[in-house]
């Protein structure tokens, strides 16, 4: 296994909002591939309840848009500065990404307890990541956002999701163009773990 190759995508899937190729199809098959990859995700009670929306279809993409920018603005205006100058390019031409993909789940969260909350969505956004790690690792760039979820009701109208279907992440995608993915400046390992007791490190044991 060549995991200097599978580290590289870990460490550099980004969401890719900007530099993407807008005039380039996503082929069918590429998308179904990394879709196929993306179903070998964990999954509790092995339900496979995901399932897996791409929307291509320019008028429909258009009124995914609308939505879309609506849910920004409302969260954007109120707060001063909201909404960075990548986020808001990803507003501006998400009706002419090549493809949304938007990532469902069968069945409705239960809401009655954390654990079970978690075992409904712990169930689903493994596929998702998984989908984004493939996606990258053919060069297509993409972006997790749950911001359309504000108008989850419209959006299920207009693309004819049925009740008992829940909504979660929305991948806009496209093959990246000039982009340079690099890994994040994140926290170390150190100093967001902790062994054996919660505040715990590992040099305390």
């Amino acid at each position: 296994m060549d995991t200097e190759s599978i580290d590289e995508v870990l460490r550099t899937t980004r969401s890719v909002r900007r530099r993407l190729d807008f005039e380039r199809e996503v082929p069918p098959e590429v998308i179904e591939e990394c879709i196929e990859i993306a179903t070998q995700a964990p999954t509790g009670l092995n339900r496979e309840s995901w399932r897996f929306l791409i929307i291509t279809d320019p008028k429909k993409k258009a009124a995914i848009a609308r939505l879309y920018r609506a849910a920004f603005e409302a969260f954007a205006n109120p707060r001063e500065g909201a909404g960075s100058s990548a986020q808001r390019a990803l507003v501006e031409r998400l009706h002419e990404m090549p493809a949304l993909i938007l990532v469902c789940s069968l069945g409705n969260p239960p809401g009655s307890s954390n654990a079970m909350n978690v075992g409904f969505y712990g169930s689903v956004l493994p596929a998702a990541w998984s989908l984004m790690l493939a996606l990258r690792a053919r060069g297509i760039g993409a972006t997790w956002t749950t911001v359309l979820l504000v108008h989850e009701r419209e959006s299920a109208e207009l693309l004819g999701i049925p009740e008992g279907v829940t909504q979660t992440v929305l991948l806009p995608i496209g093959y990246t163009r000039d982009a340079v993915l690099r890994p994040a400046n994140r926290r170390g390992a150190d100093e967001v773990s902790y062994w054996n007791q919660w505040g715990r490190r590992r040099d305390e044991n």
